[in-house]
């Protein structure tokens, strides 16, 4: 898992890159962000310059706008246009006001996370990198440990919030599925053989971006084939695939998914190493394969894969439980998309908000140079 705020921010924002700028999507359209302060109170107290936005009494200072903006900044891309910045501001600020009226739910509805669920949830983020690692990541987005562990407290406690208000509301019934197989039957026509497979990836050289638990890596030649040999020897005596691929695989993708590589068509294998394809065609399901030797663009790799199960071409029908299970997730996020978004107009229309930024881009015409500059640290080398 990431160690970044912006992973832990508001749940379901899909990131959008634009010159150098990660966007994440906000709760509401840009248009109504910017006149949502006009829902709030009107301006009883003056407030000093650095407080950007006022929820139900709390302020929201620019420093901890300006704090997430980092966490959306790639230092090593093209610096955003100051409209760019403060457009990516207002999003992050939105998002801010948002956490804050449902952290304050929560609370109110005795649903703040406990200590004991923060320090699991830090030590599972924390748990794939060493301790100087995890520093410096800490660094590259100026954050403390007190900031991270924050905002796990905030997260996961909306996070409760949601599962009790909106997702344990939500009901698929069996016409639910039917309707929706009906509908999109071509969906579930699989055109060509496909075969599920999971890897354990081994190189003989260091990677800069190691995901696995043990933080294992071999270095050299001599280091992957003992790493090889042991993961094999423990494969045989009958260790869980996923688990291993958690443990020790170096692909830094599919490590944290058990070596999870979903479903790959036929086609895809006939452009891939013909000895790749050559094993991949030959296992059964559940089957593992010896160590394969492939060389790519990057250098030698090792791979053991494991088939977990093979598609035949054809139509799915709808009794076949993944076709089921495809349909119920599929109909779940969609429905839990809709009501959180509801969820949250409501909470919105019950809480004071003011939005000084909001207002001080519309009464400058969109030209605040000053509020726009924010100094990005500085990757650390290796990272």
């Amino acid at each position: 898992m990431n160690l970044t705020i912006a992973k832990l921010r508001s749940v379901g924002h899909p990131m959008k890159h634009s010159k150098g700028v990660k966007r994440a999507a906000a709760w509401l359209p840009l248009a109504a962000m910017v006149f949502a302060a006009a829902a709030g109170c009107n301006k009883e107290t003056r407030h000093a310059p650095d407080v950007w936005a006022v929820v139900n009494g709390k302020e929201i200072k620019r420093e901890e706008v300006d704090k997430y903006y980092r966490t959306r900044v790639n230092p090593e891309g093209q610096e955003p246009s100051p409209e760019e910045s403060l457009s990516q501001k207002l999003n992050v600020l939105d998002e801010l006001i948002n956490n804050e009226i449902l952290l304050e739910k929560a609370k109110k509805l005795n649903l703040e996370a406990s200590d004991g669920e923060v320090e699991d949830k830090f030590t599972e983020l924390k748990s794939p990198y060493t301790e100087d690692e995890f520093q410096r990541r800490l660094k590259d987005q100026a954050m403390t440990v007190e900031d991270l562990k924050l905002e796990l407290r905030r997260q996961l406690s909306i996070q409760k919030l949601l599962n009790r208000e909106v997702v344990a509301k939500i009901a698929i019934t069996d016409q639910d599925v039917t309707d929706f197989y009906t509908a999109n039957k071509a969906q579930f026509n699989v055109a060509e053989p496909q075969y599920h497979i999971a890897q354990i990836l081994v190189t003989p050289r260091k990677e800069q971006q190691l995901r696995n638990r043990k933080n294992d890596d071999a270095t050299n030649e001599a280091e992957a084939q003992r790493k090889v040999k042991m993961l094999m020897d423990r494969l045989n005596s009958g260790a869980d695939f996923a688990q291993l691929a958690m443990d020790y695989s170096e692909d830094v993708n599919t490590a944290g998914t058990g070596g999870d590589l979903g479903y790959v068509p036929e086609s895809a294998l006939n452009q891939s190493d013909p000895a790749l394809k050559k094993v991949v065609v030959g296992l059964k399901a559940g089957q593992v394969s010896q160590p394969i030797q492939v060389q790519t663009k990057d250098g030698a790799r090792i791979l053991i894969l494991k088939l977990i199960t093979r598609e035949s071409p054809g139509l799915r029908g709808i009794a076949e439980p993944q076709v089921q299970q495809t349909i119920r997730d599929t109909l779940r996020n969609r429905k839990e998309q809709l009501l959180r978004l509801a969820y949250l107009a409501v909470a919105r229309d019950g809480a004071r908000v003011t939005n000084y930024l909001a207002e001080q881009v519309i009464e400058s015409a969109g030209k605040l140079p000053d509020a726009a500059k924010t100094t990005v640290p500085q990757r650390s080398i290796g990272h």
